[in-house]
């Protein structure tokens, strides 16, 4: 189907519980409820919701909705996504003349979920709603709603446990959502809604109960992995793990949300990082396909994320400086060049979002998540097959080390000691998975790779800022700019890289010689 475009989506926070009720009961006294001061008198509203999902109803199984309302006081396209305890998120836009045209922001925020399959009309409820608004002394603390229900499943979400094609359900319901009042106020209605003969509603939301057993069943938690598990059950585990987080981060990061770049690309190398440590225990085929798409969005992701850190770390620096020693413009080419580089990064990667190979990169790691191609050591005891694993990156990082000792004062430097934080940081990950069979010996190792990991990457930081201030004092030169300030700049970064290599040195003195 098509869509429409806008930058118009606005979001919200809805925190709110539901609640079956028998077509019998009346609203208990709705002011008798802490703080309430007043209730203003009911307003009807007639509501008609059509809610949109794939084949498969691949939202709905991720207890997302997505719908297009008509009727009371916020119609409009909604999109909702859990955000804990009583809470969704939830983003709109407007109606749009086309009743079947989901918003192009909306349809962004589920990218990871739907990918590039199509949505469908799965359902149509009309809602007979009469809202009570609580007044406190600061004002609306919640509102209150009576609703009547009648829902219609559509052809799209027939099925051998589903309804008919066109079956009709009715029902009524009350549902109680906070305004500006306390959550405590959530609890205190809740008793006073089953002392009146309610109960808490057996469904996430009013999708939930139109589509009945046609709803697909929850994707399953990953239980902790236990120690006399095998080395696939503990590594799959925290593959499973990074797979969800770098599609919890996908829609975040097309939000330009804080730190999403950041996160997604972690989510990405732990993947892909796991998937080269544990090498022996999949098929080697389909695992290096993997890891070379991984390692592609990885990169995309990178370059973001650089940009954004250089920014923060030179608009820095050029704060700290004395007035007197910052010549010409330089926080204002800094700031424009590192947020233009930012932005033109961040695009590539919407982009990247957008495209079929990203999709079917998605698809891949699904198929590999639910059926995981085994093969030599995967069926062996994990504290073995695992402790083997982690020996050998433990032996990546000491030759990676030997490296940089031999390159210590040539152009070869930065980049072993690169290398060097490189592999470190791919021991940190095995740690981590590690950590159900290794116990506190692998998060003790985990935590030295950390932190020599750290220490370098600030060393990296520092050679990335200098080729950006020679890069930078060079063009402010062609502009007939004072370039005083970019080269003390830089060597104010020599010294910081000299200080991080000399710390490296000493923290690499204490780094242990073996795992477990």
């Amino acid at each position: 189907m098509t869509t429409a475009d806008t930058d118009t989506v606005q979001e919200t926070v809805e925190v709110e519980r539901k609640y079956d009720v028998d077509e019998s009961l009346s609203l208990p006294p709705l002011q008798d409820l802490p703080g309430v001061l007043s209730v203003d008198q009911p307003v009807e509203h007639q509501l008609e919701a059509t809610y949109f999902d794939t084949e498969d109803l691949t939202l709905a199984a991720h207890r997302i909705t997505l719908r297009r309302r008509t009727g009371g006081e916020d119609e409009g396209w909604h999109l909702k996504l859990p955000a804990g305890m009583d809470a969704r998120r939830e983003l709109r836009e407007p109606l749009g003349k086309d009743r079947e045209k989901v918003p192009l922001p909306l349809l962004r925020l589920v990218r990871a979920h739907v990918r590039d399959r199509p949505l469908a009309a799965i359902a149509r409820l009309r809602t007979r709603r009469v809202v009570h608004r609580l007044r406190g002394a600061d004002g609306i603390l919640a509102e209150v709603a009576d609703d009547q229900v009648e829902a219609t499943a559509l052809p799209q979400a027939d099925g051998p446990e589903g309804p008919a094609s066109g079956s009709v359900s009715r029902w009524r319901e009350w549902e109680i959502e906070l305004a500006d009042g306390r959550p405590d106020l959530l609890d205190a209605a809740e008793e006073l809604f089953r002392a009146a003969g309610a109960e808490p509603s057996a469904h996430a939301s009013k999708l939930a109960r139109a589509l009945g057993r046609q709803l697909p069943p929850p994707e399953p938690s990953t239980p902790a992995a236990q120690r006399k598990e095998t080395a696939a059950d503990v590594v799959m585990a925290y593959l499973r793990a990074q797979a969800t987080a770098l599609k919890e981060q996908d829609p975040l990061v097309r939000q330009d949300a804080p730190d999403a770049i950041h996160q997604m690309r972690v989510a990405t190398r732990r993947l892909r990082s796991s998937l080269a440590t544990h090498r022996r225990l999949f098929d080697a085929d389909r695992t290096a396909a993997l890891r070379e798409e991984l390692k592609l969005l990885a990169g995309l992701l990178g370059e973001a994320r650089d940009a954004e850190v250089m920014h923060e770390r030179l608009g820095r620096m050029v704060g700290e400086e004395p007035p007197d020693l910052v010549l010409g413009p330089v926080a204002r080419r800094l700031d424009v060049d590192l947020a233009t580089a930012y932005k033109s990064a961040h695009d590539k990667v919407l982009k990247a979002l957008e495209q079929k190979r990203y999709f079917r990169l998605l698809d891949s790691l699904d198929e590999f998540i639910a059926d995981p191609p085994l093969a030599g050591e995967a069926h062996g005891p994990a504290t073995k097959v695992i402790a083997k694993s982690v020996r050998r990156d433990l032996k990546r990082v000491r030759r990676a080390v030997k490296e940089a000792k031999r390159a210590r004062g040539t152009e070869a430097a930065d980049p072993t000691l690169h290398e060097a934080r490189k592999t470190a940081k791919r021991l940190r990950y095995a740690c981590e998975a590690a950590a159900p069979v290794g116990g506190k010996r692998a998060l003790k190792l985990e935590d030295s790779a950390h932190r020599i990991q750290q220490v370098l990457g600030d060393h990296q930081d520092s050679f990335v800022a200098r080729q950006l201030l020679r890069k930078a004092g060079v063009e402010a030169f062609g502009q007939h700019e004072n370039g005083f300030s970019y080269g003390r700049l830089h060597a104010l970064e020599e010294a910081r890289a000299a200080r991080s290599e000399k710390k490296f040195w000493r923290r690499w003195k204490d780094f242990p010689a073996k795992s477990w």
